[in-house]
C-alpha cells in the first residue's frame, strides 16, 4: 500500500509539473475575411504587424487597437522588422515585390520588384543589414541592401524554401521544405555553404535558434520537432508536437521553444540544456491558428486565425476542398502565462 501511495504521489507531481501554464488570456478581433499567414513584433515599439489578405494590420500592443492598415500588399506572407533602418519589409506572394514602410509613419518607402517567384518568408539580418525574400515557386532567395532597397542577388536552394533564421554573425539557416534539409547561406559572400538533411524529420516549415547554445529548432510536417546543432547541421534530438505546425518560437528567457500546430495547439519544450529537451505541455488554442510571434518585452505569443464553417464534400474537380471562413471572425490569440 505504501508503494502504491508513494507511486500515485510521483505521479500527482508529475502531472502538476506539466499542467499547462499557457492558455489564451484574450483575443484581439480585426475586421476584413481575407486569409494569413506570418505576424512580427516591432519589440522597440511594441506593434504588432499581422498579414490579412491583401493589406497588413498594425496593433499597438499597448492598446490592443489597430492603429494603421498598409495596403497594396497582394498576397502578403511575411513582415521583416529593421529598428536601426525604421523600416519594415513585407513579402507579396501575388505580385513578386517587397513592400518597404516606415515604421513611425506606417507610409510606403518603395515597393521593390524581384525576380523570384511568390516570395513567402522574409528575413532582415543586422549583421549585413540585407534582407532575404524566400522565394517558394522559384525555389531560391532574393536578397536586398536594407540600406539602398535595391536587390543585390537571387541564390539558387533547390527547393522550396519555409522559414529562416539568423545567428547575428553571417550566417542564415533557412528550411527546405520538399527537400528535408536546412540549408546554410553566408550573409557576405551570399552563398549556400552547407546543405543538412534533417530526416526523420519531414516538410520542415517553422525554424527558430538560440543563440546561446547554438540550437536550431524545425518544425515539421510529419508531427515532429528536430533539434539541430547550427555549428555541423548534428541532430541532436526529435520530439512530438501537434498536427499542422507551421510556426516557430524561442524565448531565450525562459529556454522554451514554441510550435503553433493548425490542429488549434501549441506544442512547448523546454530547453534543460543543449542537449537536453523535453515536451513541458501542450496548450489548446484555437483551429488554424498555425503561425506564431513572441514579443520578447512581455513574453505573449500571438496567433492569428478565423472560425471556419464545414468543409465541402471532395469532388474530382476539386479533391483537396478547403472549408469557408466564418465572415469577420479573424482574430489575433494573444497566449500568456496563467
Amino acid at each position: 500500500m505504501k508503494k502504491l501511495l508513494f507511486l500515485l504521489l510521483i505521479g500527482f507531481s508529475f502531472a502538476s509539473a506539466i499542467s499547462q501554464n499557457y492558455t489564451i488570456s484574450k483575443k484581439i478581433k480585426i475586421a476584413g475575411d481575407g486569409g494569413w499567414d506570418y505576424l512580427a513584433v516591432d519589440d522597440v515599439n511594441q506593434h504588432l504587424f499581422v498579414s490579412h489578405g491583401n493589406v497588413v494590420n498594425v496593433v499597438d500592443l499597448k492598446t490592443d487597437q489597430i492603429m494603421a492598415t498598409i495596403p497594396d500588399t497582394n498576397g502578403v506572407h511575411g513582415i521583416a522588422i529593421a529598428n536601426d533602418l525604421n523600416k519594415a519589409f513585407i513579402s507579396n506572394g501575388k505580385d513578386n515585390s517587397v513592400s518597404i514602410i516606415n515604421l513611425n509613419t506606417f507610409e510606403l518607402i518603395e515597393k521593390v520588384a524581384i525576380d523570384g517567384k511568390n516570395p513567402d518568408a522574409i528575413l532582415y539580418d543586422t549583421f549585413s543589414k540585407k534582407v532575404f525574400t524566400y522565394n517558394g515557386n522559384s525555389s531560391d532567395a532574393t536578397v536586398l541592401d536594407a540600406v539602398s532597397n535595391k536587390v543585390i542577388k537571387n541564390i539558387p536552394l533547390g527547393g522550396k524554401p519555409e522559414f529562416s533564421v539568423t545567428n547575428t554573425k553571417g550566417l542564415i539557416y533557412v528550411n527546405i521544405e520538399n527537400t528535408n534539409e536546412i540549408k546554410t547561406i553566408n550573409a557576405t559572400k551570399l552563398i549556400v555553404t552547407a546543405t543538412w538533411n534533417i530526416a526523420p524529420g519531414e516538410e520542415p516549415s517553422g525554424l527558430a535558434i538560440d543563440l546561446v547554445t547554438n540550437r536550431l529548432f524545425s518544425v515539421c510536417g510529419n508531427n515532429i520537432m528536430v533539434v539541430v546543432n547550427a555549428l555541423n547541421g548534428k541532430i541532436i534530438k526529435t520530439l512530438p508536437i501537434g498536427e499542422g505546425c507551421d510556426g516557430a518560437a524561442f524565448d531565450a528567457k525562459k529556454k522554451l521553444v514554441f510550435s503553433s500546430n493548425g490542429e488549434g495547439t501549441i506544442t512547448v519544450v523546454k530547453e534543460e540544456n543543449e542537449n537536453l529537451f523535453s515536451v513541458l505541455e501542450t496548450v489548446q488554442t484555437q483551429k488554424g491558428a498555425r503561425t506564431i510571434a513572441l514579443n520578447k518585452t512581455t513574453n505573449q505569443l500571438y496567433l492569428s486565425t478565423a472560425n471556419f464553417g464545414e468543409k465541402p464534400k471532395p469532388t474530382t474537380e476539386n479533391p483537396k476542398p478547403r472549408a469557408s471562413l466564418v465572415p469577420n471572425s479573424f482574430v489575433v490569440l494573444v497566449i500568456d502565462k496563467k
